[in-house]
């Protein structure tokens, strides 16, 4: 423990002067229907990519298909699933999509730039903006709201929406 501070370091010395911190495993972002086995059911044969007519599934780097939304957004049409031959995704499951969208601070209205590409693009109105002082507004998302299609990400000029999976009692979240 470091003294004062009560909490364990994140990082000791040694890696910070060897240069080995390594960032952290983010969850990986599977295709709609991904089964808990999908690491061990994908043969990673690209047929989910080659069938999905929005053309948003790319091979990861680590393997396996991951969702890209800078292509587009996920209609949830199953046809990715429909195609996969090893029963990793699956169409007919009735699996929550936990993923939902994150509005990051490098969002141009809330750099004082007039954007609102992410409210335009949002079918299900999970994104409002509210004013704040001098006229400036600020993207706000109703999580519970949200699909998780990816519009909102693939209309973002600044690239500033990511996906985190959701929190279960979270009902809006001030962006």
């Amino acid at each position: 423990m470091q003294a004062g501070h009560g909490l364990a370091p994140k990082h000791s010395r040694r890696d910070i002067l060897r240069g080995t911190l390594r960032e952290q495993r983010r969850p990986v972002m599977r295709p709609p229907g991904a089964q808990a086995a999908f690491d061990h059911l994908c043969d990673d044969c690209g047929a989910c990519a080659r069938a999905c007519p929005q053309k948003i599934i790319r091979h990861a780097e680590g393997g396996g298909p991951v969702l890209d939304f800078s292509r587009g957004a996920c209609t949830f049409c199953g046809d990715c699933a429909r195609a996969c031959p090893t029963g990793a995704l699956v169409a007919e499951a009735k699996t929550d999509w936990p993923w939902r969208a994150v509005i990051l601070p490098s969002c141009l209205s809330r750099q004082g730039i007039s954007c609102r590409a992410c409210e335009d693009a949002c079918e299900p109105r999970a994104i409002r903006f509210r004013l704040e002082t001098k006229g400036r507004a600020v993207p706000v998302l109703a999580t519970d709201i949200c699909t998780g299609c990816g519009e909102c990400a693939a209309a973002c000029p600044a690239g500033a929406v990511t996906f985190e999976r959701a929190l279960p009692e979270s009902a809006e979240v001030s962006a």
